[in-house]
């Protein structure tokens, strides 16, 4: 599993929205590790939105390709807002975008804590995804704001 895990890592270097890293659990990392409730090695958790309290346990294949996918099918922002129409953004996505543009930073920062307190409410699948997409979306305006 580690050459996999390493070319994962070596694949999102890098990457704004996707940060893959190890931690060791019989030395410095022990009170994470602890926290996060670990027994076996290697255990994968996963966090989503900067959280670094409650891990989620990855049970998938532990080969490339089935953690490529995972991160890409769960957690990789593959919708850009500096190019909407070409970087994978869907059309409701693309619409949203446009929504925030005509906002305040106030307005945007608003609905994003809004948002933000929403991730822990349980949600249809469908819901709960476009409440992370909206969320990718937001988080770009607020690190871009003085770009934009």
């Amino acid at each position: 599993m580690k050459p996999a895990w390493d070319q994962l890592g070596d694949e999102y270097a890098g990457s704004s929205s996707v940060l893959i890293g190890d931690v060791d659990c019989t030395a410095e990392g022990k009170p994470f590790c602890d926290k996060q409730d670990v027994k076996g090695f290697p255990t994968i958790k996963y966090f989503m939105d900067g959280d670094t309290v409650e891990g989620k346990d990855y049970a998938g294949g532990r080969d490339y390709d089935s953690l490529k996918a995972h991160v890409s099918d769960n957690m990789e922002v593959s919708c850009l807002i500096a190019d909407p129409a070409n970087s994978g953004c869907t059309e409701k996505q693309e619409e949203y975008i446009g929504k925030m543009k005509a906002k305040t930073e106030e307005e945007r920062t608003k609905q994003l804590e809004r948002l933000d307190g929403m991730k822990g409410q349980t949600m249809a699948p469908a819901n709960k995804q476009w409440l992370m997409q909206r969320l990718a979306v937001l988080k770009q305006f607020s690190e871009t704001k003085d770009e934009l």
